[in-house]
């Protein structure tokens, strides 16, 4: 083993007056040096790996950490827009072209009527709404009298809102979101004539149900509100229609996008 000049332990240099020490000792502290040395190489050696563990740790979780933030979306637009990544066939593109076209002379149709009965009452989409409003009566039957009444028309509209939220975070399907959109704005149109009507109760109901089933003529009264059914109606047209506009912008942007999507 070469000499050693320093000792490891308390750093004394070694001299000529210390001739009389052997080599392999420290003349202040006593120590040998090999067995002081071979005493703090395992510790040396089990610390680097840790040591590199740990910095390998910290180089590789901030990468981590920016990964899994690329991939989650940082703001509304992400989830309002299609997905960058998704491809798009000129098939799909298509379908969705017509299915717009369709939503936007319907939904159009809708707004100019203004609450007119036959134009809304009479369409197709009263048909489809209709089975729904009358499952909410069962729905919310256990929540008492006033809540199945209103239950009808909470859940004809509250049903395409909850699939439009369903198909912006969980299906990160935007384009299907707007037109359930679409639909939940058509569902207030829907309703605002059944309410104009509470205070005369002419409209014909499901079933050969008479006057006394009429659902907002019975609600307004309980609330002591009929003379306001014609607000409220008005307020239900305007909403709807405000929320079908929006959808119909909302889908326009997202097929443009697909559209450049497809190009690209």
């Amino acid at each position: 083993m070469p000499t050693i000049r320093q000792c490891p332990k308390c750093d004394y240099i070694r001299n000529a007056g210390d001739a009389l020490v052997l080599d392999s000792i420290c003349p202040a502290c006593g120590i040998v040096y090999e067995r002081f040395l071979a005493q703090r190489e395992p510790q040396a050696h089990n610390d680097l790996p840790t040591n590199v563990t740990s910095r390998n740790r910290r180089d590789s979780l901030p990468n981590a950490g920016n990964d899994a933030r690329q991939n989650q979306p940082t703001s509304m637009l992400h989830y309002l827009m299609p997905n960058t990544s998704q491809s798009v066939i000129l098939e799909q593109l298509l379908g969705y072209g017509v299915l717009y076209l369709i939503v936007f002379i319907w939904g159009w149709r809708f707004i100019i009527a203004g609450l007119s009965v036959e134009p809304i009452m009479g369409s197709f989409m009263h048909l489809v709404n209709l089975p729904f409003h009358e499952f909410g009566h069962i729905l919310f039957r256990p929540f008492g009298n006033f809540m199945t009444i209103l239950g009808g028309s909470l859940f004809q509209v509250a049903l395409p809102l909850a699939l439009t939220i369903i198909f912006v975070f969980k299906k990160r399907h935007p384009f299907a979101a707007s037109v359930t959109l679409w639909w939940c704005g058509q569902s207030f149109i829907d309703l605002s004539p059944y309410i104009a009507d509470a205070s005369f109760r002419s409209l014909p109901l499901i079933a050969g149900l008479g006057e006394e089933s009429h659902d907002w003529g019975n609600l307004l009264t309980q609330l002591d509100c009929l003379q306001y059914d014609t607000q409220l109606a008005s307020f239900s047209f305007w909403l709807g229609s405000s929320i079908l506009l929006i959808s119909l912008v909302w889908g326009a942007l997202v097929l443009h996008k697909l559209v450049k999507q497809h190009r690209a």
